[in-house]
């Protein structure tokens, strides 16, 4: 379908759709969008046009797809006021920690950030913390990109390097998330960078998520933390983050809004993503260390279809796996995984995934795999 829309306007896109630009002027998240660009749309996802210029779409759009035409830009002025404190920081690199609700648009500020701050003299890393709905990583991972060109989703970004934890929240492994979120931070500071953007996750509310994002934020030490809200949701992490450099912006009044069985729905697409043209390998085990402990070699057939984080000899994330078989004659593990390299570490997380790569009804509620 084509679609004029007039300047100072907002093209409000849910996918699963695709559009192309024809004319005018078009930004999204602050990236200026090429004539004839096609950007595609991911199913639960929305990206708002924003027109500076009278411009005509070409939009096709897949199964419940929408369209809409808003007044206005989406963007609050909160986030454009923010840049002048990241611009602001001496220190370098200077590290952000972004927290806020799940749904409070995190992801999209981080985006909108990093396309404003994007220059040829400044290098920007960003790492992503979200396990439930992890863009630059598989699910269940931490992970960190550098930028080099604007874009309009982080999704588009490859991993440098990520960190198995194994679960869809850090509720369900707070030391573990702590720990690679630390490692991917010590490894971006090795690259020298300008800026360090820290995109977390949605658990914010109640007493052990406040005490986990303060944690969180002492590991990580920021030089500041920029806090999404839609209403009075983080005034307690507010108050127990008092040592830190805060900035509350608004959330949105488009974002799009996603309920549990949605992003479950979207972690499955990223797990099929990263399972393309998997294979079953039979991996020996006296070739492997087993990243757990209390190691039970009679167990591991009760956690088949166990999600699993594959790492060469020097720890580099290779990729992730899902436990096909244990072979107890030859002592072998038979994973399924579209890793090609041998394996030396093998991770196992709390997820389980049946033959089609969907989670069970246990995923990110069992208590730890002791295998």
């Amino acid at each position: 379908m084509n679609q004029t829309v007039d300047k100072g306007k907002t093209l409000l896109v849910d996918g699963p759709a695709s559009v192309t630009v024809g004319s005018g002027r078009v930004e999204v998240f602050g990236s200026p969008v090429r004539h004839t660009h096609k950007i595609v749309i991911r199913e639960g996802k929305r990206l708002p046009f924003f027109v500076a210029e009278k411009t005509d779409f070409d939009v096709a759009l897949g199964e419940n797809a929408s369209v809409e035409v808003v007044d206005g830009d989406t963007i609050p002025p909160s986030w454009t006021e923010s840049l002048s404190v990241l611009k602001g920081l001496q220190k370098k690199p200077a590290v952000a920690m972004i927290v806020g609700k799940a749904d409070s648009g995190k992801t999209s500020y981080c985006t909108y950030l990093i396309n404003k701050l994007l220059s040829p003299k400044h290098k920007i890393a960003i790492i992503d913390g979200d396990l439930g709905q992890s863009d630059i990583g598989p699910p269940c991972t931490v992970a960190y990109a550098f930028i080099s060109k604007h874009l309009t989703e982080l999704y588009s970004l490859k991993a440098e390097n990520a960190f198995f934890v194994g679960a869809t929240s850090p509720s369900q492994a707070p030391d573990k998330t702590v720990e690679g979120m630390a490692l991917m931070k010590t490894e971006i500071l090795g690259k020298t960078p300008d800026f360090i953007l820290v995109n977390t996750d949605g658990w914010v509310e109640g007493e052990d998520a406040v005490k986990y994002k303060l944690r969180l934020a002492e590991k990580l030490e920021p030089d500041t933390v920029l806090c999404i809200q839609r209403q009075n949701e983080l005034e307690p992490l507010l108050a127990v983050l008092e040592k830190f450099v805060k900035t509350v912006v608004e959330s949105p009044s488009a974002v799009k809004q996603r309920g549990m069985e949605k992003r479950k729905n979207l972690r499955e697409l990223n797990y099929a993503k990263y399972m393309i043209d998997a294979k079953v390998r039979a991996l020996p085990l006296s070739h492997l260390r087993i990243e757990e402990e209390n190691v039970a070699l009679n167990k591991l057939d009760e956690v088949k279809g166990a999600l699993l984080g594959l790492y060469d000899s020097q720890r580099k994330f290779l990729g992730i796996g899902v436990l096909h078989e244990f072979d107890n004659v030859r002592k072998t593990l038979k994973i399924l995984t579209s890793v090609s390299e041998k394996p030396a570490v093998v991770a196992f997380g709390k997820v389980r995934l049946d033959k089609n790569l969907r989670e069970t009804a246990s995923s990110g509620e069992s208590e730890p795999v002791r295998v």
